[in-house]
């Protein structure tokens, strides 16, 4: 277990690992996209943002459609062509494309398109990472340098989260996949924005450093907002806790697994309901997250986090990452989720 935790901390922690990267992905603000090759047509599945804003689009009018939609007159073939030869082939590709904002204004787009590989090393997305590119910027090659840096470093964390999202274990409706894939990809935007603001706000010499009981708060009462219900109400507790960048992203992505879980499953056929959100910094130096419901409880027998599912595989290689564990138990009513992170791996 200790050697496959090993990995699975490395492939999770490349994304933040080197600050030259994290730097880049602030400083840039880079557009980035997900597309399903499996679907018909490889559409759109994610889109952060920057897309957003760089684009114009809003991601309820791209998701689900081809790429192409950003094409125009302006736009060269033979970019179009090794666009296409490159996905076909699984193979990145780098190109100074002209796309279309949604005024119709063209813009050129320096993009990166990479195939995220699953554990059988299956092409499973491909993650565009795209700049717009001013006429200032075309011949400085540290760009396309530092693109491709966040690429590598962002591909190789969704490969460890979205591994195994669509393997027919999970609910095969693809709007609820692609659902929780936003969410777990809007879980890592924030703390790409957490870290930047780390930056911004703190000496060199505290770089690594994240308020991550700023960032708990912000993802819990974000989840709570879009997937909560009428009669079911919210309350938190989180602490103020300084963490690395490493426990940042795996504590993050933990709760959102459990706190949606609740939200999801607690409350069957029942119309009113309470979550709490506990996070505690523990005498030792570790932490605590506590979230409890007082739902219709975990049935007799049922395994927590569930190895049947996309989450509760997730929420096992995140536990072993960190070398933490998670203690479901059964209340008087509802169900109790206790998951205790050591210090070493806050503090690392």
């Amino acid at each position: 277990m200790a050697a496959t935790g090993d990995l699975t901390r490395r492939r999770l922690a490349t994304v933040v690992d080197e600050q030259t990267a994290l730097d880049g992905f602030s400083r840039v603000r880079v557009a980035m996209v997900l597309t399903d090759p499996r679907a018909d047509d490889n559409p759109i599945v994610y889109v952060n943002a920057a897309f957003e804003r760089t684009t114009g689009y809003e991601r309820s009018a791209v998701i689900g459609r081809n790429c192409r939609f950003l094409q125009g007159d302006r736009t060269e073939k033979a970019d179009v062509d090794a666009l296409r030869g490159a996905i076909a082939a699984s193979e990145d590709v780098t190109v100074d494309i002209v796309n279309y904002r949604a005024d119709g204004e063209p813009f050129t787009n320096r993009l990166i398109v990479a195939p995220i590989h699953d554990a059988r090393g299956e092409v499973i997305y491909f993650l565009g990472i795209q700049k717009e590119l001013h006429p200032s910027e075309r011949e400085r090659d540290e760009l396309g340098d530092l693109l491709r840096k966040i690429r590598g470093r962002v591909a190789g964390d969704l490969s460890e989260v979205l591994d195994g999202l669509d393997d027919g274990l999970d609910d095969p409706d693809p709007a609820h996949r692609y659902g929780q894939l936003h969410r777990r990809l809007g879980c890592l935007q924030q703390v790409y924005e957490a870290m930047r603001l780390a930056d911004d706000q703190r000496p060199a010499a505290a770089r690594a450093r994240i308020d991550l009981g700023a960032l708990l708060s912000r993802i819990a009462t974000g989840i709570a907002h879009e997937d909560s219900q009428p009669g079911i109400r919210y309350v938190q507790a989180i602490e103020r806790i300084d963490a690395g960048a490493d426990a940042a992203v795996r504590v993050s992505l933990l709760l959102s697994e459990v706190l949606s879980n609740a939200f999801a499953h607690a409350f069957d056929r029942m119309d009113e309901g309470l979550v709490e959100c506990r996070v505690t910094q523990l005498a030792a130096g570790g932490l605590r997250v506590t979230v409890t419901d007082d739902g219709v409880g975990l049935p007799a027998g049922a395994l927590y986090p569930d190895p049947g599912t996309m989450g509760g595989r997730l929420i096992a290689r995140l536990l072993a990452g960190l070398d933490a564990t998670l203690s479901p138990v059964r209340g008087a009513a509802g169900t109790v989720v206790v998951i205790d992170v050591p210090v070493d791996a806050v503090t690392n």
